[in-house]
């Protein structure tokens, strides 16, 4: 039997997945990953990183792949662990978040679940924005609250979640607050605005905020994989600490060394009304636009305070600030030109 325990990966090419193969590397897995058909598999092979071909629109292909490769191991999980991190944020069909983000999930769990031995635990990345804006308060969100979510994309992850707990699986859910950090696109946006000296913050009313490095949102994965614990739970991951709008764009400000920068609230109506004419835009051209009118909920809500502390409390401390994890964020967009 083998000693390293198999680690199976979706959605590692993306930000959060990146990070995840970095940190599962460096722990000692052996690590496979989900691929679709005309991947490119040059890196893969070259790092040493084993693959399974999947189609998340059919289940039956995936039974038959993950069956075919189960033959190698006789008396053992085909992999011990997997996390779900597959998925979008943003898409020019809304209709596609429910596919992707929960059907896919699903379609994915019965394979698994086919499986001669099942995973030993199946971690999903999920999203504050499966609760909604259930404070209106200054009260935190916990994740033992109540789900309300008020966007196609946080009914998606919300549905997720559900499909996940009914598997009969063993499983922890994730739930990451702002993810950011080197490959992020969204907060890069933020951060170039403010280097050419405007920080357009949405709404007239302070917002606060909530962060949690990338690579921390890997080690928080990792890190629940193995604990009894954390089996049937749902962690929220942040770094502990809470920002307003105009802390968070005065912190850049001062690590990128501009003098002078323009910090000015838009009205929600205006970004509203940019929204939706960015999802005007998307569906016209097929391009996603990162204001949407999905989006605009996730602008609009002022309270994004959220509470960690479960998971602190099983021992787990992110590594960076958020001023620790700015700085790594700013060099790395420096060194790729994009800042």
């Amino acid at each position: 039997m083998s000693t390293t325990p198999r680690l199976l990966i979706t959605g590692s090419s993306g930000f959060i997945g990146s990070h995840m193969l970095r940190e599962a590397r460096a722990a000692g897995y052996e690590l496979w990953v989900a691929v679709r058909a005309g991947a490119q598999l040059e890196r893969l092979e070259r790092e040493g990183i084993r693959y399974v071909e999947v189609n998340y629109y059919d289940a039956e292909q995936m039974r038959s792949a993950f069956h075919a490769l189960s033959a190698q191991y006789p008396g053992e999980p085909l992999w011990h662990y997997v996390i779900h991190n597959a998925g979008i944020t943003k898409t020019a069909r809304l209709e596609e978040f429910q596919e992707v983000n929960a059907e896919h999930t699903l379609r994915l769990l019965s394979a698994l679940i086919d499986l001669p031995q099942p995973p030993e635990r199946f971690v999903l990345m999920s999203s504050l924005s499966s609760y909604g804006d259930i404070h209106r308060d200054d009260t935190p969100l916990r994740a033992d609250d109540p789900q309300r979510p008020t966007t196609r994309y946080g009914r998606s992850k919300c549905l997720a979640e559900h499909y996940t707990e009914q598997s009969g699986l063993p499983f922890t859910i994730l739930l990451p607050t702002g993810v950011y950090g080197p490959g992020d696109k969204d907060y890069l946006m933020a951060l170039q605005g403010i280097a050419r000296g405007i920080n357009a913050m949405s709404g007239c009313q302070t917002q606060y905020l909530t962060f949690v490095y990338g690579g921390d949102v890997a080690r928080a994965a990792l890190f629940v994989l193995t604990r009894d614990e954390a089996r049937g739970e749902r962690y929220v991951v942040a770094d502990g600490a809470t920002y307003t709008d105009l802390e968070f764009g005065r912190m850049v400000q001062r690590l990128l060394g501009r003098k002078h920068v323009l910090h000015i609230r838009i009205p929600l109506p205006l970004v509203r009304l940019t929204c939706s004419m960015g999802s005007l835009s998307a569906r016209l051209t097929g391009r996603v636009s990162p204001l949407n009118s999905d989006k605009y909920p996730i602008l609009a809500q002022r309270n994004w305070r959220c509470d960690p502390s479960p998971l602190f409390a099983l021992g787990f401390r992110p590594s960076m600030t958020l001023e620790q994890g700015l700085e790594a964020t700013i060099a790395d967009a420096r060194e790729r030109g994009l800042l």
